[in-house]
């Protein structure tokens, strides 16, 4: 069996670790780069260089691309150094670039420091889907016993699961190792009381990695997954889940009929909606109540980074209330159909009434095609039986965009019933430009969104753009 490799500082902090997993013998590589990670003074440890697979639209067609991943656990602060094995190295970055990580390019080798966990994309020569996907994680705090009776323990390996599923019972504790790769789903369903945790993957060809359906009291952290649902539920957090899709119509972290979410720590690169909010849909029945996202970051190859709406119960109107987005960055958005274009998009249809939404500190990228927000009553016929309710009392506090490529914004109600009502920007930044009802350089003629490239169409009312207030 494959051990997990520790090391620790002999002339160094006390507080250095680093954990290294060696993959399993069978598990598929990309050799685009090859990975180093050491504590300073200590001997470089090769990692794993994981391939997986990403969406890249060309046209309509959605065409896989073969990028990488590799990870590691750490404290203290570590050495990184990622050489680039397909040619010279004209430019590189990592990102976000909010991170501000340093590094420094000698050949075809770029290296860094890291003094804190990060789940960062490194890339060169401008390419985005063929990019080192690098998981700096936190060193785990809690590992359970393998001998308990209440665990399920996958150690270093792969792992056929019978009938490619695992029903996980209430009570019980599923641990996967780093290491390890599950083949096949976990399912939490009808059950209480669950966590699944562990630096370990499941399998990237498996659709829909992790279900939550109809559960209470669930915990999913630190794991490498395709797509992590949660309906019907209630009292989840996902923390610190990487997850990556590459196949059509794979969204990312679908969030049905439920309350009390926590989404904390997460990267979602998607080649769906990275995370959405629904009402009805799938089988599961209500509203969502209460559902955060935190301290994340979002790339959608295609669709949306956030939306929330355009699912419901026409027959029985729903909410999608109290819903917080808060120290996000968003990498990428594309997407060539106007009616699904937005990083944040407040989508309201099928009778749903959305309200008290949170949108802070959220510094998005320059994206390839698409706007930073859309928000809108609509009816879109496609998904929908009816126009939403409405979209009310909503705040944007201390968003930036930075970029040339947005397309402008939509804010639009329905109608006299179906309104847009109660928004306020605060701190609104684009391109460094703070956009409020006084600025300076704004004609009296114009409206406000005018100079944040905003269309705000009709039934919108009390839109407030405002400075900061302490």
């Amino acid at each position: 069996m494959l051990s997990t490799t520790v090391f620790t500082a002999s002339h160094a902090s006390a507080n250095d670790v680093l954990r290294a997993y060696p993959a399993p013998a069978a598990a598929v590589q990309n050799t685009d780069f090859s990975v180093k990670v050491r504590i300073s003074g200590q001997p470089w440890r090769d990692l794993p260089e994981y391939l997986v697979k990403v969406d890249q639209i060309k046209g309509i067609d959605h065409q896989e691309e073969n990028a990488s991943m590799s990870y590691f656990d750490f404290s203290g602060e570590v050495e990184v150094a990622v050489t680039f094995n397909k040619g010279p190295i004209n430019m590189s970055q990592i990102r976000p670039l909010s991170y501000n990580i340093q590094h420094k390019v000698a050949g075809r080798t770029i290296t860094f420091k890291l003094n804190k966990p990060a789940n960062i994309s490194v890339e060169v020569n401008g390419d985005i889907f063929h990019n080192l996907h690098l998981f700096a994680n936190p060193v785990e705090t809690y590992v359970p016993d393998k001998a308990d009776s209440n665990v399920i323990y996958y150690g270093p390996g792969i792992h056929e699961l019978p009938g490619k599923r695992l029903k996980v019972p209430s009570g019980k504790t599923v641990y996967v190792a780093g290491g390890a790769i599950l083949m096949g789903q976990i399912l939490v369903e009808n059950a209480e009381n669950v966590k699944i945790l562990g630096r370990g993957m499941i399998d990237h060809s498996i659709k829909g990695a992790i279900r939550i359906a109809r559960s209470k009291n669930v915990e999913v952290n630190g794991l490498f997954v395709t797509q992590c649902m949660t309906g019907g539920s209630e009292n989840v957090t996902i923390r610190n889940v990487k997850c990556m899709s590459y196949y059509k119509w794979g969204d990312g972290m679908n969030v049905i009929s439920s309350k009390n979410v926590l989404i904390d720590g997460v990267f979602n690169r998607n080649s769906d909606d990275c995370t959405t909010v629904y009402g009805t849909r799938s089988g599961f029945v209500g509203g969502c109540k209460n559902v955060t996202m935190q301290n994340s970051t979002l790339w959608a190859d295609v669709a949306h980074p956030i939306l929330v709406g355009t699912h419901g119960s026409t027959p029985n109107p729903e909410m999608l209330e109290d819903l917080s987005y808060i120290n996000i960055d968003i990498l990428d958005h594309k997407e060539q159909q106007v009616d699904y274009q937005g990083c944040m998009s407040l989508n309201a249809g099928d009778s749903n009434l959305i309200r008290n939404v949170r949108f802070e500190d959220i510094r998005v990228e320059d994206f390839r095609y698409g706007q930073l927000l859309n928000i809108r009553v609509f009816y879109n016929a496609k998904y929908c039986t009816s126009p939403g309710r409405g979209v009310e009392n909503v705040l944007f506090k201390n968003i930036s965009y930075n970029g040339k490529n947005a397309k402008p914004s939509i804010i639009a109600g329905y109608d006299d019933q179906r309104k847009v009502k109660n928004l306020v920007f605060e701190n609104f930044k684009i391109n460094g430009m703070l956009i409020t009802d006084d600025m300076p350089n704004k004609p009296a003629w114009f409206k406000t969104s005018d100079m944040s490239n905003m269309y705000v169409g009709d039934h919108v009312e009390g839109i407030v753009f405002r400075k900061s207030i302490k």
